[in-house]
């Protein structure tokens, strides 16, 4: 997701790329747990020290679950931390599709497992797991990668490393750890593999996309058997986020007509979405006073109505609002940070070996106001991948105004490429699930009332369309989809 705590996102949202908020977890180390025979045949030793026997207040599963870090550079001591939630053995061999959040500085651990695709939701008591019924697991194996590395439980001895990071570095770290862990993990060798993200992973996805593809050219069978990627309310390209954005915001009756024009005045002049100019830091602050107390990253549903106990200043999760009974849980960071600080958590998980003395959190506030490069623009890598021929979807929950729907199509549209179906309407059983135009080379695939969180606040609709894009099928038109 992109949930980063930049002033100018902070004015535009409560916290925009994938959630970058409180402390860093420098040394922390993570196994989970299940019970259930492992899909695949034991991987080695290093593999078996990975396995999750059970995670506590888990539930029994049918799938296997592995744990554990990667050392990505030994001479700062940087280690990404990874959660593997495998596939059922009858859906055996599935896909390997790893999982991206933003930030810059979000833990996937904290999004993507804890609250949207991942096999367990964590109950509002902090102290058990009940099963998410659309887990993306039913359908690939999944990969989460905290990164960079001072994210969630991922960490460097190198205290200068967290005020280094940058997006270079976040994708070669990215791809190194994939390089080794293959080598741990040798059955997904050759197996065919995806990469998938939302939010400020909008950079990471076709970053570590593009390293992926330029290093197999010329290998007759790689081992990273890259098939092609899919991202979500992605951050793309600045000028046409900045300009989808503005009037996005306008256009859903939250900003004054002043406020828009002052915007377009201040922040269209090539202006960076990390790094923004201070007459858009002030342009974007009048903004968010205009907006007032409401979710910009969902905007039709509530804020937690409690005060998450770590998390930074003028976060989503520190704002209190009703709640409204019957609707999604808006709660989910503050029991997520419960859940993964408790100690007999991170031994199920082999995390925080090292014993750091300050708490996990769900983003880092240190990542993310040092964030260092950050190309303004995403579209000559996809120029080159779709040129290669992989798959690439692009998705957009359409009550999200971190990065509005119409950021999303001003960015495609200046691809440039030509339309093979027109918009269409696609559907889960009767009901319109959102809308679709497929492009020569690249899909394109809204859902209708999902926030920044696709899989967070439709989660049925999200699996369908996980698994049309595995498949590579458009789409569905009729009521058919179970």
């Amino acid at each position: 997701m992109m949930r980063g705590r930049r002033r100018h996102l902070a004015a535009a949202a409560p916290a925009l790329l994938l959630a970058v908020f409180p402390l860093v977890l420098v040394g922390c180390r993570v196994v989970v747990a299940a019970t259930a025979s492992s899909s695949s045949s034991s991987y080695g030793a290093a593999a078996d020290d990975d396995r999750i026997d059970r995670l506590p207040g888990q539930p029994a599963v049918d799938f296997a679950m592995y744990s554990g870090y990667v050392t990505v550079e030994e001479p700062s001591g940087r280690a990404l931390f990874y959660w593997l939630q495998e596939a059922p053995a009858a859906a055996q061999p599935a896909p390997l599709v790893l999982w991206l959040n933003g930030g810059p500085g979000c833990s996937s651990v904290a999004y993507g497992a804890s609250e949207e695709l991942g096999a367990f939701r964590i109950r509002p008591d902090a102290a058990t797991l009940f099963l998410n019924e659309y887990r993306w697991n039913r359908a690939a194996n999944i990969l989460f990668l905290d990164s960079p590395a001072g994210v969630g439980f991922s960490y460097t001895n190198t205290t200068s490393d967290l005020y280094t990071s940058g997006d270079n570095r976040t994708a070669h770290e990215a791809y190194t750890f994939l390089v080794r862990w293959l080598e741990r993990f040798p059955q997904y060798k050759y197996r065919d593999f995806y990469i998938t993200g939302e939010s400020y992973a909008g950079h990471y996805v076709p970053q570590l996309s593009q390293l992926v593809y330029q290093n197999n050219i010329g290998v007759a069978k790689p081992t990273i058997n890259f098939k092609g990627f899919m991202v979500g309310n992605a951050v793309t390209n600045d000028e046409t986020d900045y300009k989808g954005m503005f009037e996005s915001w306008w256009n859903h009756g939250i900003i004054s007509d002043a406020t828009y024009k002052l915007l377009q005045a201040s922040c269209l002049n090539n202006d960076s979405i990390i790094h923004p100019s201070p007459a858009c830091n002030n342009a974007t602050d009048v903004a968010t006073v205009e907006q007032g107390n409401i979710d910009m990253y969902s905007i039709y549903t509530p804020l937690c109505n409690q005060t998450s106990p770590s998390s930074s200043s003028g976060s989503k999760s520190k704002k209190k609002k009703r709640w409204m009974k019957g609707s999604y849980d808006p709660c989910t960071e503050n029991h997520s940070t419960i859940y993964y600080n408790r100690a007999e958590v991170q031994r199920a998980l082999h995390a925080n070996v090292t014993g750091i003395n300050y708490p996990w959190a769900t983003c880092s506030d240190t990542i993310n106001e040092n964030w260092g490069d950050s190309p303004k623009s995403m579209l000559p890598i996809y120029k080159e991948l779709i040129a290669a021929g992989l798959r690439i979807w692009v998705f957009s929950g359409d009550t999200d105004q971190v990065i509005p729907l119409t950021s999303t199509r001003y960015s495609i549209d200046a691809l440039g490429l030509p339309t093979t179906t027109s918009w269409y309407p696609w559907y889960d059983n009767t009901q319109v699930g959102g809308w679709s135009q497929v492009y020569d080379g690249l899909t394109l695939v809204t859902v209708r009332g999902a926030g920044h969180e696709v899989p967070l606040h439709r989660p049925r609709q999200a699996l369908i369309l996980f698994e049309h894009f595995l498949q590579g099928k458009p789409m569905p038109t009729n009521g058919t989809v179970t």
